[in-house]
């Protein structure tokens, strides 16, 4: 199989093209208004999946037609400073010979297609086509259908890395929260909650997208199919259950870390109590003696020193007392 590449105008743009022997792969990076028109007038395409196109924040749905099929996907991925997910939306036209993707899609469409393209100037030896007779796994190039599972399939591969990460993070806040300061284990544990939360939002409607493949609601275009679809879908319900347990010890991790710190506060607020209660006496009795009026014994030349040692005892005895109530 020799593919050839070449570029269609559209407009200003242009359209990278890899042309297989049974399949077209375009990527559209980023579409003017005359590269829509283009698609338009070669593929006839609805003009609401166009306007889908154009717009961003798209829930995840697949659309199907006569002659061809639309697809938004969501995707996470860390922002440049690998903090916090962001979602990326993959638009796919599907069709008998052909997929298009459209837009500033995945880093792994980018990257996918490259490496396509890249091969694709290389020739193949007769070694290596040998070597390709005897594989028995799907054919990348072989159909639209396998170009579309293949190029799902890595995206499932890299979202499970980026899944697996999290579990990492939840992990370490389960041993920092009793070792760390607190602001640092907050700090983390909300940015945490935050990525499941964007994962599990992005993931929960679009399960329902992939259902539609293992279930036979969308039938492509080869037969024998179904294990691929099927695969697709585990892996990324596996994914899900997995997001679902990570929300769950994070709920869990997040009301620990609360009841330490309530535990905290408290024991701080009966400490202070308890130094309070013991001064609150000798306030009083240092008060007394400090005004300027006559008091019993103010001319003793003791009176300082039985002050003193009258409130020594009474902190002895403050101090004897919450420590048999089990207070302090």
């Amino acid at each position: 199989m020799h593919p050839q590449i070449n570029k269609k105008k559209g407009g200003k743009h242009m359209i990278d093209t890899i042309n297989f022997e049974d399949v077209k792969w375009y990527h559209v990076f980023n579409p003017t208004d005359d590269d829509f028109d283009w698609l338009m007038d070669n593929f006839g395409f609805h003009p609401l999946d166009i306007e889908d196109c154009k717009s961003s924040n798209q829930r995840p749905k697949i659309d199907e037609y006569d002659d061809y099929y639309f697809m938004i996907l969501h995707f996470p991925y860390f922002d440049k400073q690998n903090k916090f997910i962001r979602l990326k939306e993959v638009k796919i036209f599907w069709g008998r010979d052909y997929i298009i993707t459209v837009g500033s899609a995945h880093w792994v469409v980018k990257n996918m297609f490259n490496e396509l393209k890249r091969l694709s100037q290389i020739q193949t030896t007769k070694k290596k086509e040998e070597e390709d007779e005897d594989d028995e796994t799907l054919d990348i190039t072989s159909s639209s259908d396998a170009l579309l599972y293949n190029l799902l399939d890595r995206l499932m591969v890299e979202t499970y890395s980026l899944v697996l990460r999290i579990g990492t993070e939840v992990d370490n806040i389960n041993f920092d929260i009793f070792s760390k300061k607190a602001t640092i284990v907050l700090e983390h544990l909300s940015i945490t909650r935050k990525n499941i939360i964007a994962i599990n939002t992005s993931f929960k409607p679009q399960l329902k997208v992939f259902h539609k493949f293992e279930s036979g609601g969308i039938k492509g275009y080869e037969e024998d199919m179904e294990d691929y679809w099927g695969n697709i879908l585990d892996q990324y319900q596996k994914m899900f259950d997995l997001v679902e347990d990570y929300g769950e010890l994070i709920e869990g991790l997040s009301q620990t870390f609360d009841s330490l710190q309530t535990n905290k506060t408290n024991e701080i607020i009966k400490t202070l109590t308890f130094i309070s209660t013991i001064m609150l006496p000798l306030t009083l009795i240092s008060g007394i003696y400090g005004m300027n009026v006559s008091l019993p014994f103010m001319n003793s030349p003791y009176v300082f020193t039985c002050i003193c040692v009258f409130m020594v005892v009474i902190v002895i005895l403050f101090y004897l007392y919450f420590r048999r109530k089990g207070w302090f």
